[in-house]
């Protein structure tokens, strides 16, 4: 078997090899990606950029080589009625029957030779008669506002005429329709009229877009001030959990999914709520995006909203427990003033228990921790309640809401608790809970993996892997499950119905084998679960592909949601779970108390060293390294300049690091 797997990957190795070559490339500074437009080319995308009161979603690119772009615009604290999960203010602006820029009375040339994204979306047009334009987008990082920026350059050897097209629209909609009263969304152009340009001298000016209530003042922007603001928060987030290995497409792929995780959050009635986006879930937390993916890689970042959206999600969360034990909605929407439970319980309490105890531990703050510790018992006891007579967890349906059978009882809400009675043990230990009750809950772990492995494993379309639930017949994503929380038992057999034709596509895993249908989440938990599992080499041609395909592919430059549902919608929590896939996949990192952490790097074959730098932990900011010393690895951690770990090791070694 081995042989054959060792053949597969070969084979699979060759095909990316023979791929195409991809239409965005790094850039020479390894800041930005860019894709250099061909004379012939047609092709359009789409990027979602988010502040604290905007999102934008800029479709853009080329149609005939010639410039596209169309903004969509979300105002999440701008609520419609009714106001629900989906009530944002949303506008959109095709730029295609805008007036153009005029270069001595024609109009400027619309072809583009290149466009850039960096965190800020850039398109540099041909040159006209020496005459260069760049045009930039970005959202604000704190107003509902939006800018265009344009600067234009003289490079030739004569002055030039530059006029600049008038442009002011403004919409105002209907009282009715806006839990404010009306809203006014307006567009306006800092500069308007003719500027003759000497040979050399340069001219910016912005487009500026704005929502408000009308009863409100307009704002004045400073499209300067917006994007220094905007820059800082791209230099800011790669600044923080550095990751740096020989695969540059990986290292650049986790940069810009720090970005997407974190800047996704918004300022709220209900406080700061990290929000999937796609144009539709705003101001409003999810048990699984927010608690499950998204929380638990936060404390890692060190980014201060991140941390605090966490907080705030698990305090939404915990005023829905109740002595009946009924179960705690889905989501909490319309900034916290309502919810939705519409899918039942779909293992929601075991999100929010795994998450909130891998959250605490990472975080290492005992005060938090204590805040948090009764809904984790509560989810905990709930979930207790659920257990079946087969000894696992029975719940409604699962994250797909139904999309697909999940059964009575499902593997991954039983995954789910089996880690939150591990975590829960250990933080329970740190915050000087009863011994008792933290015997119980290792006794109920052990329980549940046993129940797991009885009821979950099977045989599936020849593979000695998982069921997903009792009357599952064919493959599924989520036995990936088990991988993911320490859970080896079937780890080969498991990797090998993964990465099987069945199972593995050009975009990662099918839902369902035989099905087109993918959710990048569930090949996220697979890649983890695969690294977790210390099978590198066959993980990394996957996970190398993946990233290859998501940052400089047809679609970038981050983790999507799905396809065919919401056209692969850039939902931030995914770039959080890419993010988990090297911290606790690559890296190994488990938090196992207040002030301690296990690592078990996984450094992969033909790799030579790897490093993750300024990595916040526990209330500590440390320096990871990796170096191959033959068949051995070297770690090295440090925490300001001073060494705490300098060790030779046997590949795959845990090494568990304690304050």
């Amino acid at each position: 078997m081995k042989h054959g797997i060792f053949f597969l990957l070969l084979s699979l190795q060759g095909i990316l090899l023979a791929q195409p070559a991809s239409r965005w490339a790094i850039t020479p500074d390894g800041q930005a990606i860019s894709w250099a437009v061909t004379p012939e080319s047609t092709h359009m995308d789409h990027v979602e950029m988010s502040g604290l009161q905007i999102s934008a979603i800029v479709h853009y690119g080329v149609g005939e080589g010639r410039h596209r772009q169309r903004v969509q615009l979300v105002f999440p604290l701008l609520r419609t009625m009714p106001n629900d999960t989906h009530a944002s203010l949303i506008h959109e602006f095709d730029q295609a029957d805008w007036p153009i820029l005029q270069i001595n009375g024609r109009p400027m040339t619309r072809e583009v030779a290149s466009w850039t994204f960096s965190g800020i979306l850039s398109a540099d047009l041909v040159p006209r008669e020496g005459v260069s334009v760049r045009e930039e987008s970005w959202p604000s990082t704190s107003h509902a506002a939006f800018f265009d920026q344009v600067m234009v350059e003289n490079g030739s050897d004569q002055a030039v005429r530059v006029t600049i097209p008038a442009l002011a629209l403004r919409d105002t909609t209907s009282a009715e329709q806006g839990l404010q009263g009306a809203y006014v969304i307006e567009v306006s152009s800092t500069h308007s009229g003719e500027v003759v340009l000497a040979p050399g001298q340069r001219l910016t000016y912005a487009r500026i877009y704005t929502a408000r209530p009308i009863r409100e003042p307009a704002r004045t922007c400073s499209p300067a001030y917006e994007r220094q603001k905007r820059q800082e928060l791209i230099d800011r987030t790669r600044h923080d959990l550095v990751l740096d290995t020989p695969d540059e497409e990986i290292d650049q792929l986790f940069a810009f999914a720090k970005l997407r995780a974190v800047e996704s959050i918004y300022d709220t009635r209900g406080g700061l709520m990290h929000g999937p986006g796609g144009g539709r879930y705003y101001a409003a937390i999810w048990a699984n995006d927010q608690a499950e993916y998204a929380n638990p890689f936060f404390p890692f970042l060190g980014n201060a909203e991140g941390v605090e959206s966490a907080i705030n999600s698990f305090r939404h969360f915990a005023r829905y427990m109740n002595a009946d034990f009924r179960p705690i909605p889905s989501s909490i929407i319309a900034e916290g003033t309502d919810f939705w439970n519409g899918a039942g319980d779909r293992g929601d309490m075991a999100m929010i228990a795994y998450g909130a105890t891998r959250f605490a531990l990472a975080y290492g703050d005992r005060s938090t921790a204590q805040e948090l510790w009764p809904l984790i018992t509560w989810c905990l006891e709930y979930c207790r309640r659920k257990v079946n007579a087969d000894g696992v967890v029975a719940s409604d349906c699962d994250e797909l809401e139904n999309r697909f059978p999940a059964g009575d009882a499902n593997l991954h809400t039983s995954c789910l608790y089996y880690d939150a009675l591990l975590s829960a043990a250990m933080l329970g230990g740190d915050l000087d809970q009863e011994p008792a009750l933290l015997q119980s809950y290792a006794e109920a772990a052990a329980d549940i993996r046993q129940a797991i492995e009885d009821q979950f494993g099977a045989s599936v379309q020849g593979y000695n892997t998982y069921r997903y639930y009792r009357e599952n017949r064919v493959l599924r994503a989520w036995i990936c499950s088990p991988l993911t929380v320490g859970i080896f038992d079937r780890a080969s057999a498991t990797i090998d119905a993964l990465f099987s034709p069945a199972l593995w596509t050009d975009d990662g895993l099918a839902t369902e084998a035989g099905k087109p249908t993918f959710w990048d989440r569930a090949t996220l938990y697979a890649l983890r679960g695969v690294l977790a599992a210390g099978e590198t080499f066959r993980a990394m041609p996957f996970l190398s592909h993946y990233a290859n395909r998501r940052l400089l592919g047809e679609h970038v430059p981050y983790p999507v949601e799905a396809w065919p549902e919401g056209n692969q919608r850039h939902l931030s929590a995914e770039s959080a779970l890419f993010c988990r896939v090297i911290t606790e996949g690559l890296w190994g990192i488990r938090p196992e108390g207040l002030h301690a952490f296990s690592c078990t790097p996984r450094l992969p074959e033909g790799w030579e060293r790897m490093s993750l730098h300024r990595v916040h932990l526990q209330g500590q900011l440390l320096d990871l390294k990796v170096d191959r010393m033959g068949d051995r690895i070297r770690l090295t951690v440090t925490r300001d300049q001073q060494i705490l770990v300098d060790e030779v090791l046997p590949a795959g070694s845990t090494f568990r690091i304690t304050d």
